[in-house]
C-alpha cells in the first residue's frame, strides 16, 4: 500500500513543507515590497512641482509648505484609521485599493487652478496613501516569525526607499527630458502605482493558511501570555475588537515614545525629500553644477542613500545589537545629523553629493527599526493597528515642520537652511530613542 504523502495529510507540516513555505514567504515579501517599490510616485513628487505651481500661482514658499502639511496630516489621520482597517480586513485588499484611489486623487490634483484645489486633494489623495504601509506590514507580519522582522522590514523599507528614487527620477523625467508641465508630475509617474496594487492583488495571499501552510511563531510582546490570549492568537480565539486593539497599543508607553521618536525622525526625512528638490533646482546649485551634471540629477543621491540606509539598519539591529533596535536607532540618527550640517557648510560644493547621500542613508535608515517594533511591543495580531498609530504620530510632526521649513526659507532666501533643521530633528530623535530600551 502506498504511503500517504505527509504534506497532504491534515495537520502535518513534514520538511518537504518547509522549502514550498520558505518559498511563500519570499514571494509574499517580494509582492508587499514590488507594490510600495511604485507608492511614492503619489505622494514624493510634489518638491519637483514646486517650481512650477510657484510660477503659475504665484504661491509663497510657505503657503506651499502647508499643502505639503496637508497630505501629511490626512496621512497621519489615515495611518491611526487604516492599520487597524488591515488587522480587520487584511492588508491586501486595503494596500490595493490604497494604490487604485490614490492614483485617481493625483490625477484630480492636477487640474488645480489655485491653492484650495490643490491643497483639498492632496490632502484626501495622502488619506489614500495610507492605506499602504501599515496594511502592508500586517501581512508581512503574519507570514514572518520575530526571529527575521529587523531583516524583513529591512528589505520593506529598502523598497520604500527606492520608491523614493522612482518618484525623484520619474518627476525628473517629466520636468527636464520630456518637459512637459508640473500638472503631468501627478498624472504619469502613478500609472506605476496602479499596476502595483493590481499585481499585488493577485500575486499575495494574506495567510500561510490560505495556502495550506501553518503560521510561523510571530512573537507576541515580552512573551507574555496573557497578551497572547487577549490578542487572539490561540486556536480558535474570537477576532479582537477594534477598541481593544487600540486600547492595547495606546497604553503601551514603550511605543508611545517610539512614535514620539520616529516623529522626528519623518519631520528630518520629510524636510530632505520635499525640500532638496527646491535646492537642487535654485540658481545656487545651476551655477555650481555648470557644465558637470543637471543638477536635478544630484538630488537623486538622497533617495538612493536612504534605500540603502533602510536595508542595512534593519540588518544591524538584528545581527550587531540582538534586537535591541533603539540603539540602532540612535547611531543612524546622530550620523545624520552630522551628514546633514555638512551639507549645510557646503551648500554649493560638489562634494555635496557624498554627504547627500550619507545624509538620506542615516536619516532614514532607522525606519526599519522603528516598524519592526511594533510587532515586537504589541504582538503580531495588533501589528497593523500599532504601525498605524506609530504612523500618524510620524506624520503629525512631519506635517508641522513643513510650514515652518517654507516659512524660513522664504524669510532666509537660502534653501540650505532646511539642513540644520533636519539636524536638529535627527537629534532629538535619537534623544527620545535612547528611552524605547526594552
Amino acid at each position: 500500500m502506498q504511503a500517504a504523502n505527509p504534506i497532504l495529510q491534515a495537520g502535518t507540516y513534514a520538511r518537504p513543507l518547509d522549502n514550498s513555505f520558505r518559498k511563500a514567504q519570499w514571494r509574499m515579501l517580494l509582492a508587499a515590497m514590488f507594490c510600495y517599490f511604485f507608492f511614492y510616485t503619489g505622494r514624493q513628487t510634489f518638491g519637483f512641482a514646486i517650481p512650477g505651481i510657484q510660477k503659475e500661482f504665484g504661491l509663497s514658499k510657505e503657503m506651499l509648505g502647508w499643502a505639503s502639511t496637508s497630505l501629511l496630516w490626512c496621512y497621519a489621520v489615515g495611518q491611526a484609521i487604516n492599520g487597524n482597517l488591515g488587522d480587520k480586513f487584511g492588508g491586501r485588499r486595503v494596500m490595493t485599493a490604497g494604490a487604485i484611489l490614490s492614483c485617481a486623487a493625483n490625477w484630480v490634483v492636477s487640474f488645480a487652478v489655485g491653492f484650495k484645489s490643490l491643497a483639498i486633494p492632496w490632502g484626501i489623495n495622502g488619506y489614500f496613501q495610507a492605506l499602504g504601509w501599515a496594511p502592508g506590514s500586517r501581512l508581512l507580519s503574519n507570514w514572518w516569525g520575530a526571529g527575521e522582522r529587523g531583516k524583513v522590514y529591512g528589505f520593506y523599507v529598502f523598497a520604500a526607499g527606492c520608491a523614493s528614487v522612482l518618484s525623484f527620477v520619474t518627476s525628473i523625467i517629466v520636468v527636464n527630458v520630456l518637459h512637459l508641465d508640473w500638472r503631468w508630475i501627478f498624472r504619469l509617474p502613478v500609472l506605476l502605482m496602479l499596476v502595483g496594487g493590481i499585481a499585488f492583488y493577485l500575486i499575495a495571499r494574506e495567510r500561510p493558511e490560505d495556502l495550506g501552510f501553518k503560521s510561523p511563531d510571530t512573537g507576541v510582546a515580552n512573551n507574555n501570555p496573557q497578551d497572547a490570549d487577549k490578542a487572539g492568537v490561540a486556536d480558535g480565539e474570537p477576532q479582537e475588537s477594534s477598541w481593544s486593539r487600540y486600547k492595547a497599543v495606546l497604553s503601551n508607553p514603550k511605543l508611545m515614545i517610539a512614535a514620539l521618536a520616529i516623529g522626528f525622525q519623518n519631520a528630518a526625512r520629510y524636510g530632505l525629500i520635499v525640500w532638496v528638490p527646491v535646492h537642487f533646482l535654485g540658481k545656487d546649485w545651476a551655477k555650481a553644477a555648470d557644465g558637470m551634471i543637471d543638477p536635478a540629477w544630484i538630488s537623486v543621491a538622497l533617495p538612493v542613500g536612504m534605500a540603502f540606509g533602510a536595508l542595512t539598519n534593519g540588518w544591524i539591529s538584528d545581527k550587531v545589537f540582538g534586537s535591541k533596535r533603539y540603539k540602532a536607532i540612535v547611531l543612524y540618527m546622530l550620523l545624520g545629523a552630522i551628514a546633514s550640517m555638512g551639507m549645510y557648510l557646503l551648500p554649493t560644493s560638489i562634494l555635496g553629493l557624498g554627504l547627500l547621500f550619507l545624509a538620506g542613508f542615516f536619516v532614514y535608515g532607522p525606519a526599519s527599526s522603528f516598524w519592526a517594533l511594533c510587532p515586537d511591543l504589541v504582538g503580531a495580531k495588533r501589528a497593523g493597528t500599532a504601525t498605524g498609530v506609530m504612523n500618524f504620530f510620524s506624520y503629525l510632526l512631519a506635517g508641522l515642520g513643513e510650514p515652518l521649513i517654507g516659512r524660513m526659507l522664504d524669510h532666509s532666501g537660502s534653501t540650505s537652511v532646511v539642513f540644520p533643521i533636519v539636524a536638529a530633528s535627527c537629534l532629538i530623535s535619537a534623544f527620545i530613542a535612547l528611552f524605547i530600551r526594552r
